[in-house]
Parts: structure tokens; C-alpha cells; sequence
């Protein structure tokens, strides 16, 4: 399938489920998809990165090679739908060494960010939980960061999140 195929069926939502069979039937597509989910923040690029989320609930090991390039998005995107789910995506995988202080430093800005979408606050509460998993020496900020956002935030997705990681990170020190 070439590119402008993609885009046609990208489209029209009643594709969608068709374009995640295809691709978990002919993975060797998946750079195709990623590529277009990239380019810009069209609503098909966004609905590319979306079917990527989609493959990734039942096969993961398909997205985890592209988890570097959703990585290096995060410093380019300004969709914060698109946003939502590379966070996601990188959240649900193990952090790479390679981006370990850019992901530091991007989540923290956009944990304590108040006009970030919740969603995306609360996948990066997670993406530092995992970071925190690989630097323990981290494990007391990112207490005091999530008890503030606790605080200040009355988000139920914000609180459930946070309480969740407060307690693994508690038992942890």
C-alpha cells in the first residue's frame, strides 16, 4: 500500500478497523503508517499515531521499534491528541537510556504544566514513575511533585494516577 492509499483510507473512520487488521496482518507496512503519523498534525497523521496505539494494545512488540522516532516527536508535535497518544505509547514501554533526560525534562514540564491537557499530564505523572524505576534518586521529587499536583488538581484521572504511583513510590524509599 502506498502512501497516498494510506492517506485515503485515514479518511474515513470506517476504515480505521480495516487499516489495524491489515497492518497487524503485513507488519512490514508499519513504516509506512509511522512515517505519515509523523509528517505534521493533520488529522490523518493523528489517526496514524492513534492506529499505532490500537496495534500496540494487542501486539506490542510491533510498535517497540519505533518507540525512538515517537520519542523524538514529542520535541516537534503540537497536536495534543497526537500528543496523547505517543505519550501513551512511550508509557507503556521501557524507557530507552538514549532519551532518559529528555523524557525527565519534558515530563516534568508537562506534569507541572496546568494548561496541558489531563491526559497528557497523566501519562507523563507515569512516563516518570518508569524513569524513576531506572534512577531511584529521583523517587523523592517525583513525591513531592505528584502529592503538589494531588493538591492543586482535582482531575479524578490526576488523582487516581497519583495515588497509584505515590504508593509504589513510597513503598520504594
Amino acid at each position: 500500500m502506498n502512501r497516498k492509499e494510506f492517506y485515503s483510507l485515514l479518511d474515513n473512520w470506517e476504515n480505521i478497523h480495516l487499516l489495524i487488521n491489515y497492518l497487524t496482518d503485513y507488519p512490514n507496512q508499519l513504516d509506512a503508517l509511522i512515517a505519515i503519523g509523523l509528517s505534521n498534525d493533520q488529522k490523518e497523521n493523528w489517526r496514524a499515531i492513534w492506529i499505532a496505539d490500537k496495534i500496540h494494545e494487542k501486539h506490542p512488540e510491533l510498535i517497540r521499534p519505533y518507540l525512538g522516532q515517537l520519542t523524538e516527536a514529542l520535541k516537534t508535535t503540537s497536536c495534543d491528541s497526537k500528543l496523547r497518544h505517543l505519550l501513551k505509547l512511550i508509557s507503556l514501554n521501557p524507557i530507552d537510556q538514549q532519551h532518559l533526560s529528555f523524557l525527565l525534562a519534558y515530563c516534568l514540564e508537562l506534569v507541572d504544566n496546568a494548561t496541558s491537557p489531563i491526559a497528557n499530564r497523566v501519562h507523563g505523572m507515569q512516563i516518570l514513575f518508569e524513569i524513576s524505576e531506572q534512577e531511584p534518586e529521583l523517587k523523592p521529587e517525583l513525591i513531592q511533585l505528584f502529592e503538589h499536583e494531588l493538591e492543586k488538581h482535582e482531575s479524578p484521572a490526576i488523582r487516581s494516577r497519583g495515588k497509584r504511583l505515590l504508593k509504589k513510590l513510597y513503598s520504594a524509599t
